[in-house]
């Protein structure tokens, strides 16, 4: 039997790989880093984070609280991973960023039907390949997967945050505390008065504010809008997004805060903190001068500084199918699709170049592709996920062709789930029902994969 190659070492490629793997398949993973880093990266680690170190909401009844129970059952690399190197964060499931990339990195290379490559692919890998290059994509592989896809393929912009070191933070002036007491005191919080926030808000608008105005006029996701961006749509926007002071009121006090910028730790020993939602495209030097008018901010030194860099995706709704295969050489607005002479075999795309948003949504892409793959590779039948799980309405998203000429990137949520068959006014109640009935046809998908 060949060998699979994928392309592509982050989380994606790396949960391809492993789920290929353990089903017996040898695979060749392929990853350009450290030999070339990204605009983003900073390490050749495999399944390093570039943005947040969060993965999002840990509650049971929320929609990512669902993906990464369908994961776990899944026997998820990632999700092991992050629970192995797991940080206090309140409600979410944050990571120390190195510990989490050096356990996917070690169990991958200890893996007896993993190789690893460390070298740039330029061209469409001959199959049986999974692409799983994420939002990153070298110049030169883009360029290849734009000529099968044409003029159809798609971007659009994300930006980070900086993070900040925990020495330089003046602890007399902030607090731990999570909003609505959910988790342990895990965030660190910098309180505004009314005055202060006022100050801060017309430092940040007017900062680089030409260059602000004009990235209004290109693809941004709305997940990750530079909190510069944000704050053009109103004085009030920042304080009921990510600076919003409810469940916060000061220990001291017990006032309630006018806006509260809160801080997240990137490791277990609380040296450094990243600041919660302040993605940012500011120049370096308006960072340092804004985001200090911050209180307990005003001597703040930056480990890393936001930026923002060019994120790459394809049309999947016109060029994948179900099974997340290329299936190039249909047009724009078409009810059909064909394979295309220039995709011969068994070509894959998984992770945030299909167009999911998040990394637990590439992830999930990820371990579809690699199973899918697997089995094609093993002779076995293709099982399709139900769309009322978690995975399964992500892929039915992004492989559903009608949605191909107005098509933008996703994070879970339960609106791509099917509606229930019975009504549920309570909103919780509703939630919880969406979550059992998922996790029941996830049972169901597994023991078809397990069962052949």
């Amino acid at each position: 039997m060949s060998r699979l190659t994928i392309i592509g070492g982050g989380l994606a490629g790396s949960e391809a790989a492993y789920q290929a793997a353990c089903l017996g398949v040898d695979v060749t993973l392929y990853e350009m880093r450290p030999l070339r880093l990204t605009p983003a990266h900073k390490t050749g680690l495999l399944g390093e984070l570039v943005c947040s170190n969060s993965l999002r909401s840990d509650l049971a009844d929320t929609a990512h609280g669902l993906l990464k129970a369908e994961l776990t059952l899944a026997n998820s690399l990632i999700m092991e991973a992050a629970r192995a190197t797991a940080i206090p964060a309140g409600s979410a499931l944050a990571v120390n960023r190195e510990e989490f990339a050096t356990y996917i990195t070690n169990r991958l290379k200890a893996h007896p039907h993993i190789r690893i490559v460390t070298e740039e692919v330029t061209a469409l890998p001959a199959p049986p390949a999974i692409i799983a290059t994420g939002p990153l994509t070298s110049d030169a592989l883009a360029a290849a997967i734009s000529k099968v896809t044409g003029d159809n393929s798609l971007y659009f912009y994300d930006a980070i945050a900086p993070i900040i070191d925990a020495d330089s933070i003046d602890y007399d002036l902030v607090y731990y505390s999570s909003r609505y007491g959910k988790g342990g005191d895990d965030y660190l919080n910098c309180p505004m008065d009314e005055p202060t926030y006022n100050r801060f808000y017309d430092a940040l608008t007017e900062a680089d504010s030409i260059a602000a105005r004009d990235f209004e006029d290109v693809k941004v996701f709305e997940g990750c809008m530079p909190i510069e961006v944000m704050a053009l749509r109103g004085k009030d926007t920042l304080r009921f997004g990510p600076l919003r002071p409810v469940g916060l009121p000061h220990p001291r006090t017990g006032e309630m805060m006018h806006a509260v910028v809160q801080l997240r730790a990137e490791n277990a020993q609380r040296s450094a903190f990243n600041m919660v939602g302040f993605q940012t495209r500011l120049r370096q030097s308006q960072q340092q001068r804004v985001f200090r008018l911050i209180p307990g901010l005003q001597n703040a030194e930056f480990l890393r500084y936001g930026s923002i860099h060019r994120n790459t995706f394809i049309n999947s709704p016109l060029y994948l199918d179900k099974s997340l295969r290329l299936r190039c050489g249909c047009t724009t607005g078409s009810t059909s699709a064909k394979r295309s002479s220039q995709v011969e075999g068994d070509i894959y795309v998984a992770g945030q170049l299909t167009g999911v948003e998040g990394y637990l949504e590439s992830t999930a892409m990820g371990l579809l592709a690699g199973i899918f793959a697997a089995r094609q590779m093993l002779g076995l039948p293709h099982v399709d996920p139900p769309a009322d799980t978690a995975c399964g309405a992500l892929l039915a998203y992004i492989t559903n062709i009608d949605r191909g000429a107005s098509f933008q990137p996703s994070n879970i949520n339960f609106g791509l789930l099917p509606p229930l068959d019975k009504h549920i006014r309570d909103r919780n109640q509703k939630k919880q029902a969406l979550v059992a009935r998922a996790l029941q046809s996830w049972r169901g998908f597994q023991r078809l994969n397990d069962n052949g």
